[in-house]
């Protein structure tokens, strides 16, 4: 047996190990039955389908026909990086670093940070249309999770809200 398609053997494997790691992360967690369902129900279910799922693809990655094997090209570190730094950029300003005294900035200041740096992983950058972007998921993150649902966090910096 060859692998057929280097792309498609890799994003299976990698679906494999995620739903792999969710599901046995679930076990740490009362999973209940399926009327009276735990906390660890539905990422048990969702890792064990994403695992399910990896295993087809990769099947697949030996049946695919592709001329040249479809080669895995170079890593993309320049996105890959400003994806990561924004993602934990937003945790930063969300709840803030009491370490070293950097308070929690608030909901609209994260979201806002997390899409411009986010927007940098792009070839072409616009602050313009970066801001924009950040003023609608600021604006529907506010209705969806404050006035919506009620959810008690932080929206705004202290120094701002008092």
């Amino acid at each position: 047996m060859r692998i057929q398609s280097q792309k498609t053997f890799f994003s299976g494997l990698m679906f494999t190990c995620v739903g792999a790691a969710f599901a046995i992360g679930a076990n740490n967690y009362n999973v209940g039955s399926a009327a009276r369902m735990g906390p660890g129900y539905f990422p048990l279910i969702i890792g064990t389908l994403l695992t399910v799922l990896g295993l087809v693809v990769i099947a697949s990655a030996f049946t695919m026909k592709t001329a040249d094997g479809d080669p895995v090209g170079k890593i993309a570190w320049k996105p890959l990086g400003f994806i990561i730094g924004a993602n934990l950029l937003f945790g930063v300003l969300l709840a803030g670093l009491h370490n070293i005294g950097l308070p929690a900035m608030g909901l609209i200041v994260a979201i806002y940070a997390l899409v411009v740096v986010a927007c940098m992983a792009g070839a072409n950058f616009s602050m313009k249309l970066s801001l924009i972007l950040a003023t609608v998921l600021a604006v529907g993150s506010y209705l969806t999770f404050i006035v919506g649902l009620k959810l008690q966090f932080q929206v705004w910096p202290t120094f701002i809200s008092g």
